[in-house]
């Protein structure tokens, strides 16, 4: 199921795809900050015939989407673009700053993701005139995944509704269709908010904030043993005092939770809130709970990922050059693992859950959707390291970039012109769904006991009356 026409308008945008992954992992910019990435994407976009329909998305400044021809079907393809904080490293195999000063990094390879798509609708758009094809290609701007979730705020405002299927892929260690089960997740933010006095002179005037961070944490992890093997809980602080001789008048912690499914997340993430309000109360400080994020769980797609398989095997395996496999190695040694340089197989994993999260799970509640994965590290190198961004800047990531656009666009290409491959994806996506509809709703509190909170405000009150 090979098409001429496409794999030379591949060739044709291989490198404006190079181009763009370069740049994207030059600007290297964070969750809801990628001003200059999506106006780059928007810029190449227009230059090839695209209409932005939406120059941004709601209240996403960074978020847009772009369209080619009329009517149906509507094809969609998701771009993202953001880089992690504290990843930053030059392209080379051993941990090295940017010259730059620049600290943030590409270390999930969302510059390989955004120029792939990229890729794919470019080429897709090349065909589709050429062979004057009726129906909606859509490009999605989608910024902040990486904890962010950029894809559910752009869902609120219905951007993907009427589509018939939508396109995305990842960077990984292997190739294989994305029939992998992610993980629902939230991230909250826990505050504890105490009173300041001299450490050494009458620390008694004081009530700590970061006590009860401490509380909290170990609470939290005692928790852990009753949960669910399927369940991940995993936190930072972001504020724990100012100095040692202050007593901490407000401390704070990132916290993740994960879960097969949202109400899962939802049950542990309410039990982590009432640890926050026993913590508040055991240190008379008070706590809040704030939900920065909340995504679904990846819902697969039977027929749609067959088909991709198909391309995948085709278009596999990429092949390296000797100064690629050498690179990998380095890189392999620098970690301390087998020198096994790159995974050439194609996978179909059976919807084997994973702990990692996407915000591409919303977008799967809306229509039916499939990925791929393309291997753009070593063997036992992990995403989310400073030898992943080192990876995503060099030549090995490049190769997956190009053969992750191929491979979207030959799915797209067929969900484009062939009626029975959008009956059966439907037909797969309304059974597992169970007659259920995605809900479109800002993340809401959690569903904590008010009287909790207010009776520890209310002792704190009490207290510092009586001092």
């Amino acid at each position: 199921m090979t098409h001429p026409s496409l794999a030379a308008a591949v060739d044709q945008v291989t490198p404006t795809i190079i181009a763009v992954a370069d740049q994207l992992w030059d600007f290297a910019e964070i969750a809801y900050t990628e001003i200059r990435s999506s106006a780059l994407l928007k810029q190449v976009l227009q230059e090839h015939g695209f209409t932005i329909t939406h120059a941004t998305v709601g209240e996403l400044e960074t978020a847009f989407v772009a369209e080619y021809g009329t009517g149906t079907p509507i094809i969609g393809i998701l771009a993202e673009y953001d880089a992690l904080p504290g990843l930053g490293n030059t392209a080379d195999p051993v941990p090295t700053p940017r010259p730059d000063g620049q600290t943030n990094g590409h270390g999930c390879g969302h510059n390989l993701i955004g120029a792939g798509a990229l890729g794919a609708a470019l080429a897709l758009q090349a065909v589709l005139h050429a062979e004057q094809l009726p129906g909606t290609l859509r490009l999605y701007g989608t910024p902040a995944e990486e904890g962010g979730m950029g894809k559910v705020l752009m869902a609120q405002t219905g951007v993907f509704h009427d589509l018939d299927a939508c396109l995305h892929w990842h960077p990984a260690h292997l190739a294989g269709t994305f029939t992998l089960k992610t993980t629902a997740n939230a991230k909250l933010k826990i505050e504890f908010h105490g009173r300041t006095a001299h450490a050494g002179i009458s620390p008694w005037l004081g009530r700590s904030a970061l006590h009860a961070a401490e509380l909290f944490a170990h609470g939290v992890n005692l928790m852990r043993e009753h949960l669910e093997p399927t369940a991940r809980v995993h936190y930072i602080y972001t504020q724990a005092g100012e100095a040692a001789n202050i007593v901490a008048e407000y401390a704070a912690l990132q916290l993740a939770v994960r879960d097969a499914t949202v109400a899962q997340v939802q049950q542990a993430a309410t039990w982590i809130e009432q640890i926050a309000a026993g913590a508040a109360l055991a240190t008379q400080t008070r706590s809040t709970t704030t939900v920065q994020a909340r995504v679904h769980d990846l819902l697969s797609n039977t027929p749609l990922a067959e088909r991709a398989y198909t391309h995948l095997q085709q278009l596999m395996p990429i092949s390296y050059t000797d100064a690629e496999l050498a690179f990998a190695h380095a890189i392999q040694q620098a970690l301390h693992v087998p020198q096994q340089g790159m995974n050439t197989e194609v996978f179909f994993p059976q919807e084997i859950p994973i702990g990692g999260s996407t915000d591409v799970g919303d977008v799967s509640k809306i229509t039916p959707t499939m990925g791929i994965a393309v291997q753009s590290l070593p063997l036992g190198v992990s995403l989310h390291t400073w030898a992943a961004t080192a990876c995503h800047g060099t030549s090995i990531g490049h190769k997956a970039a190009i053969t992750a656009a191929h491979t979207l666009a030959l799915l797209g290409y067929d969900l484009l012109t062939d009626a029975g491959l959008r009956a059966a994806a439907r037909a797969d996506f309304e059974q597992r769904m169970h007659g259920s509809r995605y809900e479109i709703s800002p993340p809401a509190p959690l569903p904590v006991a008010a009287s909790i909170a207010d009776d520890t405000d209310a002792l704190g009150k009490t207290f510092s009356e009586t001092v």
